[in-house]
């Protein structure tokens, strides 16, 4: 699903980092450097983003290169599934983001779920874990897992959180418009197949 030139970029960026990582000699480094400008040129020269944002995000990034974990929670209450309204755009999500150092993947998506929600969350069951690249994501610099995990909410919503401004269950058929960077509708659509199906097996790309 991925655009060619943010794979190029991408494998790019990767083998530079690494080599900036575990490399010792100096003409190497520099090599590695120049590959690294080289990746986010590319990047910047087919997509909004200019350069020195890009080799901003790259700097930031330290040892060898591995995917990004995006934690996502799933809840349905009669037929239907929670999102909520992000705030950066306006539109709708699963509850969930970047999986913190230090908590497990499940203490991830409580935390998000309540964050986001208001609502107090306990883990039921793995469902799915999504390649962002084998899905019709917008491009994005870095590459990400996508885990959904099915929760059991309890409490009330909350009325608006830091990051959301709303809190609602949508049917299949009446999905709001969707945050695509977090979740697609061939996604949710996915999801909804265990909805009241406990035996499922969880899907993984």
């Amino acid at each position: 699903m991925t655009e060619k030139w943010l794979e190029w970029a991408q494998q790019i960026q990767s083998t530079a980092q690494a080599g900036l990582t575990f490399s010792k000699d100096k003409f190497d480094l520099e090599r590695y450097r120049q590959l690294l400008e080289l990746s986010a040129e590319i990047m910047s020269s087919y997509s909004s983003t200019s350069m020195s944002t890009v080799m901003d995000l790259f700097h930031k990034e330290e040892g060898y290169q591995t995917p990004k974990i995006d934690a996502r929670a799933v809840i349905f209450k009669e037929n239907k599934i929670l999102l909520v309204r992000e705030k950066v755009d306006g539109k709708w999500a699963l509850p969930g983001g970047f999986a913190d150092v230090g908590v497990s993947l499940t203490e991830n998506v409580i935390r998000e779920v309540e964050e986001e929600t208001g609502y107090r969350a306990s883990y039921k069951r793995l469902i799915a874990v999504l390649d962002y690249l084998k899905h019709p994501h917008p491009p994005q610099p870095y590459h990400y897992y996508k885990f959904f995990l099915e929760c059991d909410v309890t409490g009330s919503p909350a009325d608006q959180t830091l990051e959301t401004s709303d809190v609602q269950f949508f049917d299949r058929n009446g999905l709001p418009e969707l945050s695509l960077n977090r979740n697609t509708k061939s996604q949710i659509d996915l999801l909804f197949q265990y909805l009241n199906n406990p035996f499922k097996q969880p899907y993984i790309d």
